[in-house]
């Protein structure tokens, strides 16, 4: 029986997708993200977002709107970056071009893409 390392996953997710860009919906989404992340850092796998790492940069950029040339500039990239280091990908639900570009990242370079906690494997304790 082989040991489960933990994994390093990108969480990816509708941030802007079916939000109109309502800040509202999108705070709700990058909520969701943030929760799947947590979760399986209980689980014991390192989660990440790219959300988390661009928003900041973004701003620092001078962004001062979502899809704003500063936001354009950090966002999907840094996903982008992420999604080339991680071993997988956790696609939550919902319609998102940014998160299916991911998967198709993911899986051209031959990493797991998961689409709930419960088809991670878990860690060796």
């Amino acid at each position: 029986m082989t040991e489960q390392q933990p994994l390093m996953i990108l969480v990816a997710g509708p941030y802007r997708g079916g939000t109109g860009d309502d800040p509202e919906k999108i705070a709700a989404n990058h909520r969701a993200i943030q929760l799947a992340c947590l979760e399986l850092f209980r689980a014991g796998h390192l989660a990440v977002n790219g959300e988390d790492l661009a928003l900041p940069l973004a701003g620092l950029a001078g962004s001062t709107r979502v899809g704003d040339a500063a936001f354009d500039e950090v966002f999907h990239p840094m996903g982008r970056r992420l999604v080339a280091r991680c071993d997988a990908v956790l696609r939550l639900p919902g319609a998102s071009a940014g998160s299916d570009e991911m998967v198709e990242l993911a899986r051209a370079r031959g990493a797991a893409v998961y689409t709930g906690v419960d088809q991670v494997p878990a860690v060796s304790r």
